[in-house]
C-alpha cells in the first residue's frame, strides 16, 4: 500500500505540462560519493542525457525538461528528483548508495527536500498500515495523531513546495489515511491472532536447498527469524546484503535464519540458481504452493518481503518483525533472552 501510494505520486507528476520559469533550464550540480561512476543518466518526459561525473566526483549539466519527476541514475543506484526549468539544484549526497539519501539546496530545493521527506515517511513504520492495525483503538487514534503531526511538520518546514506537488500530496495522504480507517477493524482483529505469544501456524516438509525436508517444529529449542521473499521481487533481494550480515553477526546466537521461497513452481529452477549464486546462507526452503501454502495465508502474508520472529517454543515473537536493513532489528535480536 505505502508503496503503491509513494509510485502513484510520482507517475501522475510525471504526466503534467512543462511549465517555464525566468529561466528556460534546470542547473544541477553536486558530489558523488558513490565510487567508479564516471556518468550519470537523467530520464525525464521526452529527455535522456548523460552527465559526465569528474574524477574528484564532481558534476555539473544544464537540461531543458518536462515539468516533473525524473529519474538520476548511476550504475545501479537510483533516485527520484523534481525538476522545473528555472531550477539551480546542488544535490548533496549523504552517502556512496543513493539510498542513503540527498539533501538539495538551491532553487528547487524544497520541493526536493519535501519529497524526500515523504518517500522516508511512507517507506518507514508509519507508512506501514500494519503499524497502526496491530493497535488497540486508544494507541490507534494517537498513532493516526503522530503520523499526521508529521506530516504537517513537513508541511511548515518547507514552506515553497511546488503547487502541483501539494496538490497531488493531498491526495494521496487521504488515499492513504482512508485506507487505514477503513480497514483497521477487520485487520485489527486479524492481527490480534498473531499476537506476541500466540501459538505460530507451522509449515510441514518444506523442501529444503540441501535436499531434504524442513518443519518449523525441526527448529524448535531456537529462535527463528523468517524472511519470506522471492526470486522476482527487488526489494526482497535487497534486503539480501543485509540479511546475509545479520546471519553473521548472530551466527553463535540461538537463533536461526530461514528464508521461504514463494516462487511458483515454474520457477523453482530459478530459485536453486540464485540460492546458489548468491551464495544465500542459513536455511532455504521452498513453499509448497507460493501464496497459497497454508502458513503463507494463516500469517495473512500478501505482499513481501515479510520478516517472521518466533520463539523457542513455537510462539509468535513479532509477527511482522523488522527488516534486516532497518535500524531496529538488531535491538530486537539482542533483547531476545
Amino acid at each position: 500500500m505505502r508503496k503503491f501510494i509513494w509510485l502513484l505520486a510520482i507517475v501522475t507528476i510525471v504526466s503534467c505540462n512543462n511549465n517555464t520559469k525566468n529561466k528556460d533550464y534546470v542547473t544541477i550540480k553536486g558530489t558523488l560519493k558513490t565510487p567508479n561512476v564516471s556518468k550519470l543518466t537523467i530520464q525525464g518526459k521526452g529527455l535522456l542525457k548523460e552527465i559526465n561525473v569528474n574524477k574528484d566526483g564532481t558534476f555539473s549539466d544544464t537540461l531543458k525538461v518536462t515539468k516533473g519527476i525524473h529519474l538520476l541514475s548511476a550504475n545501479n543506484e537510483k533516485e527520484t528528483i523534481f525538476l522545473d526549468n528555472g531550477y539551480n539544484l546542488n544535490l548533496n549526497f549523504r552517502g556512496e548508495k543513493f539510498s542513503d539519501g540527498v539533501d538539495y539546496t538551491g532553487v528547487g530545493a524544497e520541493t526536493n527536500n519535501y519529497l524526500t521527506k515523504k518517500k522516508s515517511f511512507y517507506m518507514s513504520d508509519l507508512g506501514n498500515p500494519r503499524t497502526y492495525f496491530k493497535l488497540d483503538k486508544n494507541d490507534f487514534d494517537a498513532k493516526i495523531a503522530e503520523a499526521e503531526a508529521k506530516l504537517k511538520s513537513y508541511k511548515e518546514t518547507e514552506k515553497n513546495v511546488d503547487s502541483l506537488i501539494q496538490k497531488m500530496d493531498a491526495r494521496n495522504d487521504q488515499m492513504f489515511f482512508n485506507y487505514i480507517n477503513t480497514n483497521y477493524q477487520k485487520m485489527h482483529e486479524s492481527l490480534v491472532n498473531l499476537a506476541e505469544g500466540k501459538e505460530s501456524p507451522v509449515f510441514d516438509n518444506y523442501e529444503n536447498y540441501d535436499g531434504s525436508k524442513t518443519s518449523l517444529k525441526d527448529l524448535r529449542g531456537k529462535y527463528v527469524y523468517i524472511d519470506v521473499w522471492a526470486t522476482w521481487c527487488a526489494p526482497c533481494k535487497a534486503e539480501i546484503p543485509y540479511l546475509k550480515e545479520l546471519e553473521k553477526d548472530y551466527h553463535n546466537k540461538n537463533i536461526q535464519f530461514v528464508s521461504i521461497s514463494v516462487d511458483k513452481e515454474n520457477a523453482h529452477d530459478t530459485w536453486l540458481k540464485m540460492v546458489k549464486e548468491k551464495e544465500l546462507r542459513g536455511i532455504q526452503l521452498f513453499a509448497k504452493n507460493n501464496f497459497e501454502s497454508k502458513f503463507i495465508q494463516e500469517y495473512g502474508i500478501n505482499s513481501i518481503p515479510r520478516f517472521i520472529l518466533i520463539d523457542p517454543k513455537g510462539k509468535i515473537v513479532d509477527a511482522d518483525a523488522p527488516r534486516p536493513s532497518s535500524k531496529t532489528v538488531r535491538d530486537l535480536l539482542n533483547n531476545l533472552k
